[in-house]
Formats: structure tokens, C-alpha cells, sequence
């Protein structure tokens, strides 16, 4: 079994479409923790409505690009997900793949780890929060030392919108 993380993230009806496709993943996937989900700013589109973000940890067989294309994607279609040109535009669910076992590869359609730990603190404090002592593969920087660099970041735990969640669907961090 490999050990995966998925970022997940919704300004479309968020609290809603989260909980719909944690579901479905819990359909697919052997899901094993969901993060604290956070309220976050869309980034340079303020007249957008704020973000559901967090990170779901699964174990899976499906080897990375099935898992993407085969899993995440169908999820994402399944709950109305239309990918635009325009990649900030709003999104009923965006599902990622950021973490697969220690895997490092890039190719047209998958990048691991994803990049956007490092830059993005909605993946980074989430990820930190399941794997506290994991080290970014390929990077030899750990979870907390991205995590620590977002210590004064814009998002707002929904503590009761995540007890709730993880309560209905039976995960715990």
C-alpha cells in the first residue's frame, strides 16, 4: 500500500462539495486522516468568493497517474469541476495529488512532489498538521521547516466545519 496525500480546496458551495468528495473518495481510497480544513483568500482574485482548503492522507495500490487521472480526476467531473485557461478560476472542487510514498517524477500531466508545498500554505500547514516529520522527497527540506515558514499566514481553521466532517465520515487526524 502506498501512502498519498491529497489536496483538496472549494469555493463553489465549499462546505458542501469538500464533504461530497471526501466521500467519494472514501469510495476509492482507504482514506486515513483528514487535516483541519481552512478558510483561505483566493490568491490575486479578491472578488472571488474565500476558500475550503485541507489535506486528505490515503493509502492506496493505484500507482500515481491512475490515482490522478482515474481517481481525483473523476471526482472532480463527478461534482461539476470545469477546468478553464484560467487557472484561478472559481472551482466547485479541485483535487491534487501533492505527496505519493517517496516518489519524485515529473512528466506532462504529474509533478511529484508538487511544487506548490513550498509555496502555498493552505498545502503546507495541512500537510504538516498529518506528517510532522516527513521530508519533502527530493527536496531534503522537512514538512515543518515549509510549514514554519507560513507562520503568519491568512487562513482560518473552521475547527467545527472539520469535528463535523470528521465525525459524519469517521476520520480523525
Amino acid at each position: 500500500m502506498a501512502r498519498a496525500f491529497i489536496g483538496v480546496g472549494s469555493n463553489v458551495r465549499p462546505g458542501e462539495n469538500f464533504r461530497k468528495a471526501i466521500k467519494l473518495l472514501g469510495l476509492r481510497l482507504r482514506i486515513v486522516a483528514i487535516s483541519t480544513v481552512y478558510l483561505t483568500e483566493p490568491e490575486g482574485r479578491p472578488e472571488q468568493p474565500p476558500f475550503y482548503n485541507g489535506v486528505v492522507e490515503v493509502e492506496t495500490e493505484l500507482p500515481p497517474r491512475e490515482l490522478k487521472l482515474s481517481v481525483l480526476r473523476e471526482i472532480e467531473l463527478r461534482l461539476g469541476r470545469a477546468r478553464h485557461e484560467d487557472k484561478c478560476a472559481p472551482r466547485t472542487i479541485d483535487l491534487d495529488l501533492l505527496l505519493y510514498d517517496d516518489v519524485v517524477e515529473s512528466t506532462d500531466d504529474l509533478t511529484l512532489p508538487d511544487p506548490q508545498i513550498e509555496t502555498r500554505p493552505f498545502l503546507a500547514v495541512p500537510l504538516h498538521e498529518l506528517a510532522p516529520k516527513m521530508k519533502l522527497p527530493g527536496a531534503g527540506r522537512s514538512i515543518a521547516e515549509i510549514a514554519a515558514a507560513f507562520s503568519s499566514h491568512n487562513m482560518r481553521p473552521l475547527d467545527d466545519y472539520t469535528k463535523a466532517l470528521r465525525r459524519e465520515l469517521r476520520y480523525g487526524p
